[in-house]
């Protein structure tokens, strides 16, 4: 329900957002007429549209998306037809006649069959044209709402959240719709100015249609943030995740529910530390399921606790079984995750989920994830993200002497270091921040990405948590890599640590880097994985912890310049 209500509550503040700019000139193209025979079912139509068409780019990938990009242009063909013929009257006339048989439909009984009430039908088509067309900013919520069902697979769930997206959107644009049409009634009683309405209006149109044509909805006006929806939408996630806990251990585990029963293991690439585990191997033991990925920082903060865990209650009848799933194509490495299993320390069991089979089978969501199960297979307490980590040893204690061990009280003390040590969560004013176009935002550099090609970018001022490029890059939906020697990424945050996940170019290269913290070397304010004069080298892809401030927490700008060709950026997270 909180999910909905957020998406809601996003869809609607794509009123006050740029981008959605060029589709409001087809919504207010019917404002002079009665909102229910035509502002309304215009706006059902563009909501349903643009939730179907997401839900199918979630489940489809690739070729749903150039299904897409077909319907728009098809999408912005009729909207100029339109536009022409609400401009000049007498070139519409002409221009409709090629299209008699197969759309005049859509714009000729729009302004010349429905009469001055409107047509139902005509205005629900022209809702499914005008939401081909809708390209709204993609903010922290849709994005959170696209990765569920692309992870999950897409389903009536993630369709009825993009519903409620897009209802929040209709809602704002009809409101705006219902006092337009006030406006333009009485603009046109008082001064006769139908006409010129009429043509102001294909006028906007057109417009609309050269700027979606040109890209500007997805690319210019997505950059301007002057209403900073994306800041908002932030804020809406911070304040619910506060209210909302990541179930905490109740204080009393002596009656622990049953939430259901612990799904097969099936579906895993490889087994690492084990060989394959199945469900029936593991009754009789309490078992632990850490859902994980070595590049996830919040994940690297929880490991020393299920690595402790793993060790103390071994012999009493524990099984703990990391399954690593990755965000990052990197991370589906086996070598990789071989090398950083090893370099963590970790022992216990890890299954390698790259198809996300044993993820989706738990229904999970989250990294980091950890489920206890009972002797009798049942899962009995989840816990997801970090912190609570005596609440869920107590978890385990309980199940333990369920089981007939003898546990005693107490809880393990870790005391972590470098990347792994907990966060400061206080004094954390900035949000996880991915660099390749797919997820990214905040991003300032002059003319925004060129996708998938090579650009000089360059660094422009910057507000917190914006960021910027500088030098010779290719941006992928993933991430940035680094064509030229003297390359720099620059970001302005506040909080105590600064990690960035990066990497090689090419097997065998080791890219040197310098970091700067406002112009400076950072000194005593140096992460792990660079020395006092910032300097550093790419030994693989990995999260690198580049800034762990040992004094005052403020605003700052971070600079990282790659002194070799061959870098690869994928995200920054903060602690």
């Amino acid at each position: 329900m909180i999910l909905f209500l957020l998406s809601y509550l996003a869809g609607a503040l794509t009123i006050v957002s740029p981008c959605i700019l060029p589709v409001l000139p087809f919504v207010f193209a019917r404002a002079d007429r009665p909102f229910v025979r035509n502002g309304f079912p215009l706006l059902v139509g563009m909501a349903v549209t643009f939730a179907g068409v997401a839900t199918l780019a979630a489940l489809g990938g690739g070729w749903a998306v150039r299904a897409n990009e077909v319907g728009r242009w098809i999408a912005l063909a009729v909207m100029a037809v339109l536009g022409l013929s609400l401009l000049v009257p007498s070139v519409g006339d002409r221009l409709m006649r090629p299209f008699v048989a197969a759309g005049s439909w859509l714009t000729d009984r729009a302004e010349r069959q429905s009469g001055d009430e409107g047509d139902v039908r005509t205005s629900l088509l022209l809702g499914v044209a005008t939401g081909l067309l809708w390209a709204p900013c993609a903010g922290p919520i849709l994005g959170l709402i696209l990765t569920g069902a692309a992870l999950q697979g897409a389903g009536v769930g993630s369709t009825v959240l993009l519903l409620a997206y897009a209802a929040g959107a209709a809602t704002s644009l009809a409101l705006a719709l219902l006092t337009g049409g006030r406006v333009f009634r009485a603009m046109k009683g008082a001064l006769g100015a139908g006409e010129w309405l009429r043509r102001g209006l294909g006028a906007l149109v057109l417009a609309g249609v050269v700027a979606i044509g040109l890209g500007l909805d997805t690319g210019l006006l997505t950059r301007i943030s002057a209403a900073g929806t994306g800041r908002i939408e932030q804020a809406l996630l911070t304040s619910v995740g506060q209210g909302a806990p990541a179930n905490r251990a109740p204080d009393d585990v002596s009656d622990l529910p049953v939430e259901g029963i612990m799904p097969p293991l099936r579906g895993a690439t490889t087994w690492l530390n084990s060989p394959p585990l199945t469900t029936e191997q593991l009754r009789g033991k309490v078992v632990v399921v850490d859902f994980w990925t070595y590049s996830c920082i919040n994940c690297l903060r929880s490991i020393p606790y299920v690595k402790a865990w793993a060790e103390k209650y071994r012999d009493q009848g524990l099984v703990v079984i990391g399954v690593h799933t990755p965000e990052f194509a990197f991370e589906k490495s086996e070598d990789n995750v071989r090398q950083n299993i090893e370099r963590l320390g970790v022992t216990y069991p890890v299954a390698m989920d790259n198809d996300f089979a044993i993820w989706r089978a738990f229904r999970n969501n989250y990294w980091p994830a950890h489920y206890f199960i009972d002797a009798q297979g049942r899962i009995r307490h989840h816990h997801f993200g970090e912190g609570d980590y005596a609440g869920s040893e107590r978890v385990i204690q309980q199940l333990l002497r369920e089981a007939g061990a003898q546990v005693a009280d107490g809880t393990v003390r870790v005391e972590a270091q470098g990347a792994a040590a907990p966060a400061d969560f206080a004094r954390v004013a900035s949000p996880e921040t991915y660099v390749g176009y797919g997820r990214a935002e905040n991003f300032r550099s002059a003319g925004g990405f060129a996708r998938d090609a090579e650009k000089d970018y360059a660094a422009r001022p910057l507000s917190l948590n914006d960021w910027s490029l500088a030098g010779r890059w290719r941006v992928t939906e993933e991430h940035a890599d680094l064509r030229a020697a003297g390359g720099r990424v620059v970001f302005r945050f506040r909080a105590r640590d600064l990690h960035l996940v990066m990497g090689p170019g090419a097997s065998g290269q080791t890219p040197r880097f310098r970091v700067r913290i406002d112009g400076q070397a950072p000194g005593r304010d140096a992460g792990m994985d660079i020395d006092a004069q910032g300097l550093g080298r790419i030994d693989g892809e990995r999260l690198y912890q580049l800034v762990r401030q040992t004094g005052e927490v403020r605003e700052r700008t971070f600079e990282i310049e790659f002194l070799d060709p061959g870098a690869r950026v994928f995200a920054f997270t903060f602690g």
